[in-house]
This record gives C-alpha cells, structure tokens and sequence, in this order.
C-alpha cells in the first residue's frame, strides 16, 4: 500500500529493523542486550510510540553456513513522526550504549505494514 492509497483517518505503522551482522570473532553479548539495552530502548520511547519489540536470534542455514545477522530486532512504531521524535530526544544515549554489547555497526532498515 501506498501512503497515498492509505484509507482517510488511519495511520500506517512503522517497523524499524536493527540487524546486528555476525562475522568471524564479532562480539555480541546477548544477556546485556536483553536484560540491559532493549529496557534502555523501552522506557524512553514506549511514551513516545514505540508498541513492540521483538528480539529475534540468528539462526545457521539449513545448510551449515553462519547466520548473515547475530541478531535482528523489530521496533513498531505508531509512525514515522514517532520513530523520528524518539530518536532525535533518545537516540544519542541508546545508540552510545551499543559497543557495551557489539563490537560492529547495526545495520537499520524501515518499512510500513502492508498486509
């Protein structure tokens, strides 16, 4: 769906993806990311619009090879508006939390929910 084809009076979400890539010796401490970093994420932005958080493990390939990312994150948002806010009042502080617990780059990508 297009924002022009989007029914009067409703809002589309916003899912930010933050893709952590994996690589030979890449730390990635997954405890401090779910018990330290992702509540560093909640408590500032949940007010702010974020409705969810999904933290997801990469896994191998069927066919042995290394998963692409350690970890992939999805944080829906109430709108691009709301995402943009939180980051520009909260984004400084969580993004200097990340070499806590990675030693690389996330990788983030943004889409609508289509379907």
């Amino acid at each position: 769906m297009r924002a022009d084809d989007e029914p009067k009076g409703e809002k589309t979400m916003l899912v930010v993806t933050v893709m952590y890539p994996g690589g030979d010796g890449t730390r990635f401490d997954h405890a401090y990311y779910r018990d330290s970093h992702m509540p560093l994420v909640r408590r500032p932005w949940e007010p702010m619009g974020l409705r969810d958080t999904q933290v997801m493990r990469g896994l191998p390939a069927p066919d042995g090879a290394a998963a692409a990312y350690l970890v992939t994150t999805l944080l829906t948002f109430d709108s691009m508006d709301g995402f943009k806010s939180a980051a520009d009042q909260h984004g400084a502080e969580i993004f200097a939390d990340i070499p806590t617990f990675y030693d690389g780059s996330p990788a983030l990508g943004f889409y609508e929910i289509a379907a």
